[in-house]
């Protein structure tokens, strides 16, 4: 009780890849030089691999929000109608981008630990046939749900409007198939599956989204979508690029090729899977409800009479673990287990075990073993898919 590793078992920043950390740590390459330019190139050509598209790829000094103002100030006008799809903290981001940039917005509501569903979109297009875009989250961090943006794809690209999905969180963790879903830009952020510190965000955009960038008025320096797209593939940044960072985003994204993006993905989703599991063997309901679950995070409730609160100080104080609370209105009512990126089942089963100490130290009538029993299972079952069946 006296040795103990700090964790983070948050869904951004999440655990660092190690040789990401030591790729960093030696990072005094000059940004305009021809070996600078190889790995910056190269990170481009990954990122296509890593999401899965043939789009243009910009990549940004910044954080996801970066990415997501782009989006707004490179394809809109003041006055343009949009559709945003606000289902948790990071869907009213969504308002609060647009609001800044002037757009009218058309706003689809539901409450937290739901998803805006794809006959709630296809009916408000119907009704604003001028919208010019709709902005969705494809995994909403704030409350463990996942948005159908598959179908949401198929419902806007029928349109002259142009799909925008913050995939900060869903990317790595959920299927997400940019091209094939007609999906038109698509935003990532470092700190997340992809195992470096935050201060890099990316989004890969479609042929569409660029012609509708020839149109728009709003003003856009910094981040210019088109100088930066233009600019990867030669290995250049319009503007002074995060380089350490961008070193270990390459030792990252040789690790996904090695493991393969598949692979990455199905490992997200099998501790997530878990994760469900184990908390309802302890007794726990999950924070979702009637949606898809996410496969970066699961949101569950505190059990009544604890504040969410005290669970995460429980993991922090007696296990240097660092869990999140709920955001917004949801403070206190839930707390958050990551599970994407640099996670493995050794984290969970530590995790939950864990959980179910806290649980009991606060008179909870919780059987120890229960939630790990849970997590057990779903590994068991998952070495004999692997192994075509065999134990």
């Amino acid at each position: 009780m006296y040795v103990r590793k700090s964790r983070l078992l948050t869904p951004g920043p999440t655990p660092l890849l190690p040789s990401a950390i030591r790729a960093m740590a030696a990072a005094d390459l000059h940004h305009r030089t021809a070996d600078f330019r190889e790995v910056y190139s190269g990170v481009i050509r990954d990122l296509h691999y890593f999401m899965g598209t043939e789009n243009g790829i910009a990549l940004f000094a910044s954080s996801g929000s970066g990415a997501m103002e782009a989006a707004v100030s490179n394809l809109f006008s003041p006055g343009d109608k949009a559709v945003a799809c606000v289902a948790g903290k990071f869907g009213e981001r969504w308002l609060q981008i647009g609001e800044a940039f002037g757009l009218e917005l058309v706003v689809l509501t539901r409450p937290y630990g739901e998803s805006v569903g794809p006959e709630e979109l296809e009916r408000a297009l119907r009704d604003h046939p001028d919208a010019q875009g709709v902005f969705v989250q494809a995994t909403e961090t704030s409350t463990g749900i996942s948005h159908d943006v598959e179908a949401m794809g198929g419902i806007v690209s029928s349109t002259d409007a142009v799909l925008v999905v913050d995939a900060i969180t869903g990317l790595g963790s959920s299927e997400i198939r940019i091209d094939d879903w007609g999906l038109d830009v698509v935003i990532g952020g470092s700190q997340k599956a992809l195992m470096v510190p935050p201060g890099l965000a990316y989004c890969a955009v479609s042929e569409k989204a660029m012609g509708r960038a020839e149109r728009a008025r709003n003003p856009r320096f910094y981040f210019n979508l088109k100088k930066h797209i233009d600019a990867g593939p030669r290995g250049d940044s319009p503007w002074t690029p995060a380089s350490s960072l961008i070193l270990g985003m390459a030792e990252v994204l040789r690790y996904v090729r090695e493991i393969g993006r598949e692979r990455l993905i199905r490992n997200a989703q099998l501790l997530a899977r878990a994760t469900r599991d184990a908390a309802r063997a302890v007794g726990l309901e999950l924070f979702a409800r009637d949606a898809i679950p996410a496969g970066a995070v699961t949101a569950i409730l505190a059990p009544d009479g604890i504040d969410s609160g005290e669970i995460v100080r429980g993991f922090r104080d007696r296990f240097d673990a660092i869990i999140a609370n709920g955001q917004g209105s949801m403070k206190g009512r839930i707390f958050r287990l990551a599970h994407l990126g640099y996670f493995d089942f050794h984290d969970l089963f530590a995790a939950v075990a864990e959980l179910e100490l806290i649980l009991r130290l606060m008179d909870r009538d919780v059987e120890l073993g229960s939630g790990v029993r849970a997590v057990q299972a779903v590994y068991l079952e998952a070495c004999a898919e692997d192994n075509g069946g065999a134990r």
